[in-house]
């Protein structure tokens, strides 16, 4: 098969959750652009829509519904109204997440609220989402967890850049399951013919402080943070044909920092 046509996503119907969030337009956008349908949901209805016309003036085919990750019934309500509305899923990007907890000292009733919607909420989306494809003929499912969930922090990034170094041990915490659970994914569901793969990015630049950015690039060998671009080509791949054979893995993508 031609490259191109491997690379295609035409005729695919894609669900991205977080959608409007910062690294979530970039894959909306990416997977838009490659010819999928996008489905971009949020919890704000509005905000889900909102981004969706946004793409829709760009020529697009970004479609909105809303998702509670942390409600059981607001899930159904999704899955139905997939089906009612496309008859099929092809792929998802799960890429939601809410981050209740700000700091190392915050209550602990900030990382069961955490938990419920970034771990209990997350297990329940996927296994209903992976139904979905799997009575669909199949597909990809991309987890997007983040570097944190692979490493410690490293704090001197956050030297001279007030209030950013204070951080949550929930994020580093579901991250890291996010990473493995993929795998168990890949393993509980094979022969179905559906992949299960995560991203872990680095940072994305988003109008961080100075001093935080001067330190973090110095230590990145291509010399700055993640653009909205750099996204995007992987998801594709991992999404369309011209990823077939990768299944169960974990890609870090934070442009060397970690090398």
């Amino acid at each position: 098969m031609n490259v191109k046509e491997l690379l295609s996503l035409k005729n695919k119907v894609i669900l991205v959750t977080g959608g409007s969030g910062n690294y979530g337009k970039c894959i909306v956008e990416g997977l838009a652009e490659a010819d999928a349908t996008v489905i971009t949901s949020s919890r704000d209805l509005s905000s889900a829509e909102k981004t969706a016309a946004f793409f829709v003036e760009k020529g697009l085919d970004v479609r909105a519904m809303q998702a509670d990750q942390g409600d059981s019934e607001s899930i159904e309500a999704l899955k139905s109204g997939i089906m009612e509305t496309f008859g099929r899923l092809d792929g998802f990007v799960n890429n939601a997440v809410s981050r209740p907890m700000k700091g190392y000292n915050g209550p602990i009733s900030q990382f069961e609220e955490s938990m419920q919607v970034n771990a209990t909420g997350m297990v329940n989306l996927l296994r209903e989402m992976t139904e979905l494809i799997v009575q669909s003929g199949g597909g990809s499912v991309i987890n997007i967890a983040s570097m944190m969930g692979m490493f410690g922090p490293d704090l001197s990034n956050y030297e001279g850049a007030p209030g950013m170094g204070d951080l949550p041990p929930d994020y580093f915490f579901h991250n890291a399951g996010l990473i493995n659970l993929s795998r168990y994914m890949a393993q509980m569901n094979a022969g179905k013919n559906i992949r299960f793969n995560c991203i872990s990015p680095g940072g994305l630049l988003n109008n961080q402080h100075e001093a935080f950015l001067n330190n973090y690039c110095k230590k990145v060998p291509l010399r700055r943070m993640a653009n909205q671009d750099d996204i995007k080509g992987l998801v594709v791949l991992l999404a369309s044909d011209a990823g077939a054979y990768i299944n169960g893995e974990n890609i870090l993508m934070d442009g060397g920092l970690n090398a």
